[in-house]
């Protein structure tokens, strides 16, 4: 995958500057929170840098602000100066247009193929820098550069984990809804760069991210055989993960990239199995005449999240994984699937069906504290951005006579607010998404 982004990045200097003023600071749990105005300077160039690509850069990083509903783009037209890398500003200035954040920039060549970007972010009430950073890439990989530029003002802004320069795995589908093309698909997290990463001849499904960002385990169907494979990321290379004598389904991994958690029919029966990727031991672990998948471990790996119709209707549990011990933990109308457990622990997100209905929504790891997020005709499949402030899930619109159904991708914060599509090429339609960690 390195290779394939043909990304080299090194952070030289990240200053900091202690202040007697109150923090510049964004609250991202309180609901209704004011957003920060941010300016983005336009960024200076220095030797044989395309304009276009300054342009880009700057753009980026104003929409991946822009996008988390916690920052507001001052308007460029209302800037009251331009001020040079080596120059300060004058506060009092940008605090007249309610300017609270701004950003400078430069960029230059840094040897035949690589950029290197430099970024100053200033507190204007408090009239100090803040943050400053300078990164290099290859010039093809120079999109990156805006994505760890917006993620490092985002942090020190809120104070969270960014999700920016990260990428979302997911099944593109073409074609009539009678006959539809799965392939899978993968794109940076603001839909760019999409690429295919299996052909249109074999049917694929569930893609989910190893830790480290190296693999891919997914659902194919080859000669009519439904097993879970392995995506080199690296490679391209694909392997079957085991031989396990029945259907495989709903992968996903360990958090530290050991095992692989999945669903394996057998005999009429369908339970949650453990495949240990080393030792290519595989180990039962929940028991019964009925139906358990979507397991999603807990980031501490000591528990499973999943989904059963144990007591009659599909519910979700956990799962202690050293004592075996399973309980319920969803009680509300409606029955409950897909659980997705938080990177920080504190959330499981799950899909929600009750009245004809699909609901996205969080709970807490006891089941507790719903909180519906979105609703819709049919939704499903939320996985989480790094962070734990926004997830990603999929819709499909109702067809009316004559037309076709339509799957969007979309993004919403743990407040149920900012909400919005990822765009994909046309013709393509969106489903079973799942957000990766912070790219390495």
């Amino acid at each position: 995958m390195r290779k394939l982004l043909s990304f080299l990045m090194s952070v030289i200097a990240v200053l900091f500057v202690s202040s007697a003023h109150a923090e510049l600071h964004v609250d991202i749990v309180a609901g209704g929170t004011e957003p920060i105005a941010i300016a983005v300077q336009k960024f200076e160039t220095v030797g044989k840098v395309s304009n276009s690509d300054a342009k880009m850069l700057r753009e980026v990083v104003e929409n991946d602000l822009k996008r988390t509903g916690l920052f507001r783009i001052v308007n460029h037209d209302a800037f009251p100066e331009f001020v040079k890398m080596n120059e300060m500003p004058n506060f009092k200035s940008w605090a007249a247009i309610k300017t609270q954040a701004l950003v400078q920039a430069s960029l230059r060549p840094e040897g035949k193929d690589s950029y290197k970007l430099e970024f100053y972010l200033w507190d204007v009430n408090g009239q100090e820098q803040i943050e400053a950073q300078s990164l290099i890439a290859s010039k093809k990989s120079a999109r990156r550069l805006a994505h760890i530029m917006a993620d490092a003002i985002y942090e020190r802004l809120t104070g969270e984990i960014g999700y920016f320069d990260t990428q979302i795995v997911f099944i593109a589908e073409t074609g009539p809804v009678d006959n539809r093309t799965k392939r899978m698909a993968i794109m940076d997290q603001d839909g760019y760069g999409m690429r295919y990463l299996s052909d249109k001849n074999t049917f694929v499904m569930s893609p989910h991210f190893s830790p480290n960002m190296s693999t891919v385990v997914f659902l194919s169907y080859r000669n009519d055989d439904p097993m879970v494979w392995a995506l080199d990321l690296e490679t391209g290379d694909q392997t079957k993960l085991g031989n396990f004598g029945g259907m495989s389904f709903a992968p996903r991994f360990s958090p530290d990239g050991t095992k692989v958690a999945l669903s394996l029919v057998k005999n009429g029966i369908t339970n949650i199995y453990e495949y240990n990727i080393e030792t290519r031991a595989l180990k039962q672990l929940t028991f019964g005449n009925h139906i358990d998948t979507s397991p999603s471990y807990s980031p501490d790996g000591r528990y499973m999240a999943f989904n059963s119709d144990s007591t009659g209707s599909q519910q979700i549990h956990v799962l202690d994984l050293q004592s075996g011990k399973h309980k319920r933990i969803t009680f509300g109308a409606g029955r409950y699937a897909t659980p997705a457990w938080s990177p920080d622990g504190n959330y499981i997100a799950f899909t929600k069906i009750a009245e004809n209905t699909f609901y996205i929504g969080i709970m807490n790891p006891e089941g507790r504290h719903e909180k519906i997020l979105a609703g819709g005709w049919y939704m499903e499949a939320p996985s989480w951005a790094p962070g734990s402030r926004r997830l990603v899930y999929y819709e499909t619109e109702k067809a009316s006579d004559g037309e076709e159904r339509i799957s969007h991708i979309r993004s919403v914060d743990i407040m149920g607010q900012n909400l919005y599509d990822i765009e994909l090429k046309d013709g393509i339609n969106g489903v079973e998404p799942t957000w990766s960690p912070k790219l390495p």
